[in-house]
């Protein structure tokens, strides 16, 4: 499944109502790290079945930056059935990401 971008107007319906785990990545198009990170969570994207992936640009969507207390980017957080269950702050390996998802 490919990258879904993510804004405050189906914010709601794609990550807090979602069935299973979703996986949103805060990040901007001017961070470096979030460049880097770009490229697994797009390889996440495309092999994960049973986690939906998402992007929010914090520059377009400060609002739900401010939300959810994303100080530093990237921020990864994993939701399930609309809950917060993991975070992580900067640049993780896929491996870390997948420790995150578990």
């Amino acid at each position: 499944m490919a990258v879904l971008h993510v804004t405050s107007e189906n914010f709601e319906s794609e990550v807090l109502k979602a069935d299973g785990k979703v996986l949103v990545d805060f990040w901007a198009t001017w961070c470096g790290p979030c460049q880097m990170l770009a490229l697994v969570i797009e390889e996440l994207a495309e092999e994960l079945t049973d986690v939906k992936v998402c992007k929010i640009d914090v520059d377009e969507e400060r609002s739900l930056a401010l939300k959810y207390k994303v100080m530093s980017i990237p921020t990864l957080v994993v939701f399930d059935k609309g809950e917060i269950v993991r975070k992580s702050v900067g640049f993780s390996s896929k491996e870390e990401i997948l420790e995150l998802l578990k």
